[in-house]
């Protein structure tokens, strides 16, 4: 049997490392998991009782149109219901855009470094992937429009990125849209649009009725708290979503996760606690460098990417001997870097200690 030959040796996606795997190694009892940027106050009560009410219908295979999720996210951000697509986790849409769009003959182009599967997925359609390197974590937007020819397909936009936790402000990207041909999808991947508090970040929603070749990504994972039920969904006009949907696969979503994002979406009252807490850890996060002389990436997430001014795996091995699980930025791009979710206010204080135990112990000369 004989692959594609663009699979032989490309990388799968590493996750943080699990809990229980990390307690049997370490003789640990406890263990915080601070490495994947997931919600650290769970999600809305609502979504939990709205999969306990259904947790017996399991015979029946979900609503392939996802009509209600459908309906609620369409009257939330004001668009058409046939402008919206769903994936399994905002991911799975990524993989339906470089399935539709990319071909060998084809390039996409990405920031470098920003999240790992716009590369893996154009790269396992064959497309030469052109990564044009980030101006202190900030995508050079510039750059990137100088890199596009007649072959580009997609150029993607992470607003705010991973892992630099940057953002690209609404004057530059309105001017990048402008200049970018319209034969180019510009993806603007917005993960961690709940947690954005910047005056200036652009809202892109409006800018649909402008520009048709927008697609924007939002998912349940992060803010929401719905990472282990995997759903996310595309935002465009309805012809670029009728051009993806053949590409969906039949009831890629559970009914589980309908019914947990339906009752989530309409917890208003949870996001916004869940925001204000961020906000304030962030502080605390920028206030520790501050004291250390550490510099960080100003973020609009729910992690920092700090540079502690040594190996990131250095760093990511000395907290897991404390039981913290972090990501080292060797594998992100910024190798003397840490990313960093925030935790809850007790998470991050035992961290702080954790940190400052070993800035004392083992200090970088300046």
């Amino acid at each position: 049997m004989q692959a594609k030959p663009q699979l032989l040796g490309l990388p799968s996606y590493k996750p943080g490392k699990p809990i229980d795997e990390v307690k049997r190694e370490l003789g640990l009892s406890k263990v915080i998991k601070l490495a994947s940027n997931e919600n650290p106050y769970g999600s809305s009560k609502k979504a939990s009782e709205a999969i306990q009410s259904i947790a017996f219908d399991t015979a029946i295979y979900p609503d392939g149109y996802a009509a209600t999720i459908r309906e609620k996210i369409a009257a939330k951000i004001g668009v058409n219901e046939n402008q919206l697509v769903f994936g399994n986790g905002s991911d799975e849409v990524i993989q339906f855009l470089c399935r539709a769009f990319l071909t060998p003959d084809t390039n996409t182009i990405t920031a470098d470094p920003t999240f790992s599967q716009y590369k893996l997925n154009a790269t396992i359609e064959g497309a030469e992937v052109r990564e044009v390197p980030s101006v202190d974590g900030v995508h050079d937007l510039e750059a990137m429009l100088e890199a596009i020819d007649e072959n580009t397909r997609i150029i993607w936009v992470c607003n705010p990125n991973n892992p630099s936790g940057t953002y690209v402000n609404e004057d530059a990207f309105v001017d990048f849209l402008e200049r970018v041909p319209e034969h180019v999808l510009v993806v603007s991947d917005e993960a961690y649009y709940e947690y954005v508090t910047a005056n200036d970040y652009p809202e892109t929603v409006p800018l649909l009725e402008k520009f048709d070749n927008l697609i924007i990504l939002r998912t349940f994972s992060k803010a929401y708290g719905l990472a282990a039920l995997r759903i996310g969904y595309g935002i465009a006009n309805p012809q670029l979503i009728s051009t993806l949907d053949p590409v969906r696969p039949p009831f890629n979503n559970t009914t589980f996760a309908h019914a947990a994002a339906v009752a989530a979406l309409e917890d208003e009252g949870f996001i916004a606690d869940c925001v204000e807490k961020n906000t304030k850890s962030l502080k605390q996060f920028e206030d520790f460098c501050d004291k250390y002389n550490l510099k960080y990436y100003p973020s609009q997430t729910n992690f920092i990417l700090i540079d502690f001014k040594r190996s990131g795996d250095e760093v990511f091995n000395y907290l897991l001997k404390k039981g913290f699980i972090i990501r080292s930025g060797e594998a992100l791009g910024f190798p003397t870097c840490a990313r960093i979710t925030v935790g809850t206010d007790e998470e991050n204080k035992e961290l702080f200690s954790v940190l400052e135990e070993m800035l004392t112990a083992h200090p970088v000369e300046q």
